[in-house]
C-alpha cells in the first residue's frame, strides 16, 4: 500500500441558460495518483450527467479523453470499449424496433389486441397496460407511449361524449350529473395516461434489448467478470425478468384501479353501464385498425423475422440443454452470442423487398419496372436511430475498465468489506431503494454506468454474488415513476394537461415501493434458483490488473 494522498478536485459547470456558471469542489482520498485520477474521471462525468450541463452523449466521450491523458489506459484500450458485443446487440434490437415502427405493425397489434379487450373501463386499461408493456419488451418506450396515448385519449373522449345524450341540458339536475360525469372521466384519464406511461417502463424490463440499463449490465458482468459463462443472456435474462414485469404490471393495475376508479366491481368493470357509448368507443379503435388496410407484404416479412429472431435468442444457449450455438459454432470458445444474432436478422431488413417481387414487366409508360425499395433503408435508420445511447453506453463501459485498470475498484471494494456484517437481503433491499430514488433525477442509463462497476466491488469484497446487487439495481434503474421529468413516456403523459405533478407523485411514490419489493422477492426466489445466487461463484474471484 502505498501513502495515502488527498486530491482538491475542481470540476467548472459551464453555463447554462437557466443557471449561472459554478465550480465544485470535491475531495478525493486516494491511495495512489492512478486510482484519484480514475476517481477525478468518474465524479467529473457523474456531474455532468447528473446537471447535464452537456449532452449526455457528449459527456460519455470524456475518458476518451481523459484517460489517456492521465495515464490511465492507452487510447487504442479505451476506444475499443465504445463498440463492444453488448453494443451490437443494442443496435441489432434497434434496427427490428425501427423496422416494426416503420411498416407500423406495432400499431396493428395495439389495436387488436384493444379489439379483443373491449371498452370497459377496467378491461380497457388492462388492455392498455399489457399492450403497451409488451410492445416496450421489444421497441421503445417513448415510441410506445407516444402511440398508445392518443388511442387511449380518443377511446375516453367517446366513452364521456356519447354516455348521456339523452339528458335535457337546460335543467339543473342534468347540469349537475353532467358536471360529475366530467370529473368521472377525467379521473379516469388521469389513471389511463399514467396506466401508460408506467407500463412502458415496466415492460421494459423484460427483456435485454428492452431497455438500455439491462445491456449495460450484460456489458459490465462480461467486462468486469469475463470467465462468468455467459451467465446473461436472452434466454436467462428473459427467464427472471418476465415474471417479475407480470406480477409488477398486475399490481400496478390494481393499485390504479384503487386510486382511479375505486373497489366498486361493478364500476370497476361497467363504468357508466351504457351500451351505446361502448359501441361508439369500440367504434373508435375499430376504425383505426380499418384505416390501416390487410397486413401488407413488408408487414407479414417483419412479423416472420420478428419471431425467428426471438426464437434463435432462446435457443442459442436456453440453459437445460445445449443451444444451437454451442453444437454448431462455440464447441471450444462463444464465437456466437445474441449480439451475432441480432446483427444477422437485422441485416435482412436491407435484402428483403417490402414488395412481392415480380419478375420483368413493364409499367404503362413502358419502361422496365424497378425493383421494390428494401424493408428499410439507410435514411430511415439514421433518423430513427438513437446514436447517442451507443456513446453512453460506451461511456460506462470505458469508466469501469478504467476503474479496474487503475485499481480504483480494488479499493473501493476494500473500502466497502464491513459491509459483510449486514445481511444480504438487507444489502439488496437498501440498494435497490438507493437507485429507484437516485433515478428519478437522473436517467436510468447514467444511474447504471455510474453505480454497477461499484456494486460489483462490493461483491468481490464481501465475497457476494455480483448478480445479487447489480440485478435488482438495474431493474430499479428503469422504475422512474414520482416526477414528469424522470422518464420520457412520463412527460409524455404529462404533456397531455391532464396530469398535475403531485398525482404522479402519489401513484408513482406506492408504485416504487411495490416494485422494489417485488424484485427484491423475484431476486430471492427463482432468481436465486436460477442464478445460484446464494454461492459466491469462481467466476467472480477475480483479481484487479496490477497497477504499473
Amino acid at each position: 500500500m502505498q501513502g495515502l494522498t488527498i486530491h482538491l478536485v475542481v470540476c467548472y459547470l459551464p453555463q447554462q441558460p437557466s443557471h449561472s456558471p459554478c465550480v465544485c469542489v470535491c475531495v478525493c482520498v486516494c491511495v495512489c495518483v492512478q486510482e484519484a485520477s480514475c476517481g477525478y474521471v468518474i465524479i467529473l462525468t457523474a456531474l455532468y450527467w447528473c446537471t447535464e450541463c452537456m449532452p449526455l452523449a457528449v459527456t460519455g466521450l470524456l475518458p476518451v479523453i481523459l484517460f489517456p491523458m492521465m495515464g490511465i489506459m492507452e487510447s487504442s484500450e479505451v476506444c475499443t470499449q465504445y463498440m463492444k458485443d453488448s453494443n451490437m446487440l443494442f443496435v441489432g434490437g434497434l434496427l427490428m424496433a425501427t423496422a416494426v415502427e416503420h411498416w407500423n405493425l406495432h400499431k396493428r397489434i395495439a389495436l387488436r389486441v384493444l379489439l379483443l379487450v373491449g371498452v370497459k373501463p377496467a378491461l380497457l386499461m388492462m388492455g392498455f397496460m399489457g399492450t403497451t408493456a409488451f410492445l416496450s419488451m421489444w421497441i421503445g418506450n417513448t415510441a410506445s407511449t407516444a402511440m398508445m396515448l392518443p388511442i387511449s385519449n380518443a377511446v375516453l373522449k367517446q366513452l364521456c361524449d356519447t354516455e348521456p345524450e339523452s339528458e335535457v341540458e337546460e335543467s339543473p339536475e342534468a347540469r349537475e350529473r353532467r358536471l360529475k360525469r366530467e370529473a368521472k372521466y377525467l379521473k379516469l384519464d388521469k389513471g389511463m395516461s399514467l396506466s401508460v406511461c408506467y407500463a412502458a417502463s415496466i415492460g421494459g424490463t423484460a427483456t435485454l434489448t428492452g431497455t438500455a440499463p439491462n445491456l449495460i449490465l450484460k456489458g459490465q458482468v462480461d467486462e468486469l467478470f469475463p470467465g462468468n459463462g455467459d451467465i446473461i443472456n436472452f434466454a436467462s435474462w428473459f427467464g427472471f425478468s418476465f415474471p417479475n414485469m407480470v406480477l409488477m404490471l398486475i399490481i400496478s393495475w390494481l393499485w390504479l384501479q384503487f386510486m382511479y376508479l375505486g373497489c366498486n366491481m361493478k364500476k370497476l368493470f361497467g363504468c357508466g353501464m351504457n351500451k351505446d357509448g361502448d359501441k361508439e368507443a369500440y367504434g373508435v379503435i375499430k376504425n383505426e385498425y380499418k384505416k390501416l388496410g390487410s397486413v401488407s407484404f413488408a408487414e407479414g416479412c417483419i412479423l416472420v423475422l420478428f419471431v425467428l429472431l426471438v426464437l434463435l435468442w432462446f435457443t442459442r444457449e436456453p440453459g437445460f440443454m445445449p443451444g444451437w450455438a454451442a453444437v454448431l459454432f462455440n464447441k471450444d470458445k462463444p464465437y456466437v452470442t445474441d449480439g451475432t444474432v441480432a446483427m444477422l436478422m437485422s441485416t435482412l431488413f436491407f435484402v428483403i423487398p417490402s414488395q412481392l417481387p415480380r419478375c420483368g414487366g413493364y409499367s404503362e409508360d413502358g419502361k422496365p419496372l424497378k425493383a421494390p425499395p428494401t424493408l428499410l433503408n439507410w435514411d430511415v435508420v439514421h433518423k430513427k436511430m438513437p446514436w447517442n445511447i451507443l456513446l453512453l453506453v460506451g461511456g460506462g463501459f470505458a469508466l469501469a475498465r478504467g476503474s479496474e485498470t487503475s485499481g480504483l475498484s480494488q479499493w473501493l471494494g476494500e473500502s466497502l468489506a464491513p459491509l459483510q456484517s449486514i445481511p444480504p437481503v438487507a444489502i439488496s433491499f437498501l440498494l435497490s431503494l438507493l437507485i429507484a430514488t437516485f433515478t428519478e433525477c437522473s436517467s436510468n442509463v447514467a444511474t447504471t454506468t455510474l453505480f454497477l462497476p461499484i456494486l460489483a466491488s462490493m461483491a468481490v469484497a464481501i465475497k457476494l454474488h455480483p448478480l445479487y446487487v447489480m440485478l435488482p439495481c438495474t431493474i430499479c434503474a428503469s422504475l422512474a415513476f414520482m416526477l414528469p421529468v424522470a422518464t420520457p413516456p412520463n412527460a409524455i403523459a404529462f404533456s397531455y394537461g391532464n396530469l398535475k405533478v403531485m398525482d404522479m407523485a402519489k401513484a408513482g411514490f406506492v408504485l416504487n415501493i411495490i416494485g422494489v419489493i417485488t424484485i427484491n422477492i423475484a431476486l430471492n426466489t427463482w432468481g436465486t434458483a436460477m442464478f445460484n445466487l446464494n454461492t459466491f461463484p469462481d467466476w467472480a474471484n477475480v483479481t484487479t490488473i496490477p497497477t504499473p
